[in-house]
């Protein structure tokens, strides 16, 4: 999944949430959640498929784990309890959605790392470092359809989504703001 799939369908899974939970959508900021679903990818892609291309040659790595994603819930519960601060709870949300969204069950050496032994799985990509990342822009211009367009479509439908959701709260708020100015 690229980036539109992953902010789009967290936010989607987040606002669905808030519908049936409305609570959560005054005790979570949403630009957290956002971090925390390409927080994954920020730490894997540059460090497995440019820093480490040569020898790890992988954008799953450390932040596409259970671990990782543990450990930030095990973080954020400790802060939530001292400071009664949400942010790092909200990061590893996002953190576990990135994780369901790209399946990684179904990739039990890199999920469960370190059950299964300490190296990651090499990615079979004949390209690494700087050429990765060239041939990743590439692929993005390429003519057809692929399975990751479809997430990628669903994702900017649903941003667009939640963006006109957003605009019409402060355009109401904005009103509501202005009527009373005027009462008084």
């Amino acid at each position: 999944m690229l980036l539109f799939g992953h902010l789009g369908i967290t936010l989607g899974i987040f606002f669905g949430l808030g519908i049936f939970i409305p609570r959560l959508r005054t005790i979570i900021d949403p630009k957290y959640l956002v971090i925390g679903a390409l927080l994954p990818d920020l730490v894997d892609k540059p460090v497995g498929r440019v820093i480490f291309a040569s020898s790890v040659a992988n954008g799953r790595i450390i932040g596409h784990t259970i671990l990782f994603s543990l450990l930030l819930l095990l973080i954020g519960l400790y802060l939530y309890e001292k400071r009664r601060d949400i942010k790092v709870l909200t990061l590893s949300s996002g953190s576990f959605f990135h994780l369901f969204e790209d399946q990684m069950w179904a990739q039990p050496p890199t999920f469960f790392w370190p059950l299964f032994g300490l190296n990651f799985p090499k990615d079979h990509n004949d390209y690494t470092g700087l050429e990765y990342l060239l041939k990743m822009l590439e692929q993005s211009f390429r003519h057809g359809f692929s399975h990751s367009h479809i997430t990628e479509i669903m994702g900017m439908g649903i941003m667009v989504i939640v963006t006109l959701y957003w605009l019409k709260k402060r355009l109401d708020k904005k009103n509501s703001d202005d009527i009373k100015t005027h009462l008084n």
